[in-house]
C-alpha cells in the first residue's frame, strides 16, 4: 500500500472518473453507517490574491467549490470523521470523497479498496503531469535568436 499524506487523498480521487469514486462510496455506505455533519453543498469561492507592489488584496475571479463532512461508523462501533473541500461544483462527489476519507483515516472496513483507488488517482495525476511537461517543452521558445537578427539588420 502507498504511504500518501491524507491531505493529498482528495486530489488523487478527483483525478479519477466521478462514477468510480461514487460507486465505491455507495458500496461502503451500504456496509457502514454514514452521518452528515453538515449537508454537502457547492457554490462559488472568490479567488483572492495580494498585489506584490502595494500589498493590497484583490479578487481575480470565482471558482467552483464543493464541501462535505461526514462521520462514518463501523459495525464494531469505530467512528471516524472525514471531509472534503474540492474545486468542483458537485456536492455529492465531495460527499463521496469525504466518506472514503473517513474510511481510510480510520482504517475501517473497505479502506483497502479505497487506498487502491487513491493509488490509481495518484498514477493518473502523475501521468497528467508528465503530459503537461511534454507540452511545455514542445512549446518552449528561444528568444535569444531575436537579438541576433536585429544586429544583422543594422549592418
Amino acid at each position: 500500500m502507498i504511504n500518501l499524506p491524507r491531505k493529498k487523498w482528495a486530489a488523487a480521487l478527483c483525478a479519477l472518473p466521478a462514477a468510480e469514486v461514487k460507486h465505491l462510496a455507495n458500496v461502503l455506505s451500504g456496509e457502514l453507517e454514514v452521518r452528515d455533519v453538515a449537508l454537502p453543498h457547492a457554490g462559488l469561492g472568490l479567488l483572492n490574491l495580494r498585489d506584490g507592489a502595494f500589498e493590497e488584496s484583490y479578487f481575480i475571479g470565482e471558482i467552483p467549490v464543493a464541501r462535505a463532512e461526514v462521520i462514518v461508523r463501523s459495525a464494531a462501533g469505530v467512528e471516524e470523521r472525514g471531509g472534503a473541500l474540492i474545486v468542483d461544483d458537485r456536492a455529492q462527489f465531495a460527499r463521496s470523497i469525504a466518506i472514503l476519507d473517513a474510511v481510510m483515516a480510520g482504517k475501517l472496513p473497505g479502506s483497502v479498496p479505497a487506498m487502491m483507488l487513491v493509488q490509481r488517482g495518484m498514477e493518473a495525476r502523475q501521468q497528467k503531469q508528465i503530459e503537461r511537461k511534454k507540452l511545455l517543452t514542445a512549446t518552449r521558445v528561444d528568444f535569444s535568436l531575436l537579438g541576433q537578427e536585429d544586429d544583422e539588420d543594422e549592418e
